[in-house]
């Protein structure tokens, strides 16, 4: 049998404001905004790589360690203590009560889905 093309296309976000989350990320990452909708909005970067954001009007974040964290998003920076700045001036919220790491640290966005800012190896 010949594999089929199946490539990744979204990694989505449920929230219960997706045009808020949307914007957070927009700003965090400086990608631009390609569809908006009430309950769906996607961004895309320079690559092509998209984000989307779906509406989820019961959405309760996870509790890390307690109940495992699901996914998150690495985003790669070059130095922390900028971008972390950056991140908690637009709302990020950094999580403390895990080990530090030289490496990356781990944050919460504004509805609460886990993020790090890493360094690239």
């Amino acid at each position: 049998m010949t594999r089929p093309n199946i490539g990744m296309d979204y990694t989505v976000l449920d929230c219960p404001d997706p045009a808020a989350l949307a914007s957070f990320y927009v700003q965090v990452l400086e990608w631009k905004s390609v569809r908006d909708e009430d309950d769906w909005h996607v961004i895309e970067g320079p690559g092509g790589e998209r984000l989307a954001f779906q509406l989820a009007p019961d959405f309760v974040p996870v509790d890390w360690p307690t109940s495992g964290v699901g996914i998150h998003l690495d985003l790669f920076v070059d130095s922390l203590d900028p971008a972390e700045a950056w991140v908690t001036n637009l709302g990020a919220q950094r999580v403390t009560d895990i080990p530090e790491h030289q490496t990356f640290r781990v944050y919460r966005d504004p509805v609460g889905h886990y993020f790090c800012l890493c360094l690239r190896d």
